[in-house]
């Protein structure tokens, strides 16, 4: 590891992925109440969806081993690409090869051993990104939403004037709470204005809950304001609405499923990693 060398954490409690630079030599110092190896890091994006970037480079990053160098397909330069704000141009695009269309997943390099669940969660991920789109994303959110027991009326396509669906309790869906929701299919994370706007919506409509939906996560000044709003509002990224379909699948709708093919699975945990 040398100074200026890119440095690509995945963030364990939400869908993002920070980027930053190695900007200090190793030193071996006090952290907290241990003795730690470190190295000085600018964190230049801290926040960027793990949708930026495509399934192969996911699947280097999703490795088991605390630091390893992720030198295959051009992955320097297409992490480079992602911090400026571009697309990931992939693989073959960066390498200067057309893509191929149903092409094998790469083979990992020796030392990536792959996190399976995560490695699948990004493959349903890439999926939904694909299958429900803008607002298709919407009527994905309402199906989770009528299958834990919402009556729920859902906007039609174009200006929602800040609410994408509505809902209640109730046979007519006329009892409290009200629920008001916003669904952003956006892959950048959303700024606090957004968040803002879903509380104002939740006024006109004399909603006590609220949903903000956005599949590239948010920004921090959207999770730090959304602390005070704690018992009124939440917020969910892909992670969350992935999390939630996995809890009502077998109560979505026929042609839910049929778009969205899932199969429940067990794997054995190995012993040298954490639950």
């Amino acid at each position: 590891m040398n100074e200026g060398d890119l440095v690509v954490l995945p963030r364990k409690l939400t869908s993002q992925i920070a980027i930053g630079r190695v900007k200090g030599p190793y030193r071996y110092q006090k952290v907290g109440s241990d003795l730690r190896h470190t190295r000085a890091v600018e964190w230049l994006r801290p926040d960027v969806p793990r949708t930026a970037f495509e399934q192969d480079l996911l699947h280097s990053f999703g490795a088991f081993m605390t630091v390893c160098n992720i030198s295959r397909n051009d992955a320097e330069r297409r992490v480079a690409a992602v911090l400026a704000g571009k697309p990931d141009p992939g693989p073959s695009v960066a390498l200067g090869k057309p893509k191929k269309a149903g092409a094998a997943p790469p083979t990992l390099e020796p030392e990536e051993v792959p996190d399976l669940a995560q490695l699948a969660h990004d493959q349903i991920v890439a999926h939904i990104q694909t299958r429900f789109a803008g607002h298709a994303l919407a009527s994905l959110v309402d199906a989770v939403l009528q299958a834990d027991g919402w009556v729920t009326k859902v906007s039609p396509p174009g200006a929602d004037g800040g609410v994408d669906i509505l809902g209640g309790r109730g046979p007519l869906g006329l009892d409290v709470p009200r629920l008001c929701v916003q669904v952003k299919s956006q892959n950048s994370p959303a700024d606090v204005t957004i968040y803002r706007t879903l509380q104002g919506s939740m006024q006109t409509f004399k909603a006590e809950q609220g949903l903000l939906v956005c599949w590239g996560g948010f920004k921090g000044s959207v999770l730090s304001e959304a602390r005070q709003g704690h018992f009124t509002v939440r917020l969910w990224e892909s992670r969350d609405l992935v999390e939630a379909i996995y809890r009502t699948y077998e109560r979505l709708p026929a042609e839910i499923q049929a778009e969205l093919p899932l199969k429940r699975v067990w794997m054995l945990v190995p012993e040298d990693t954490d639950a």
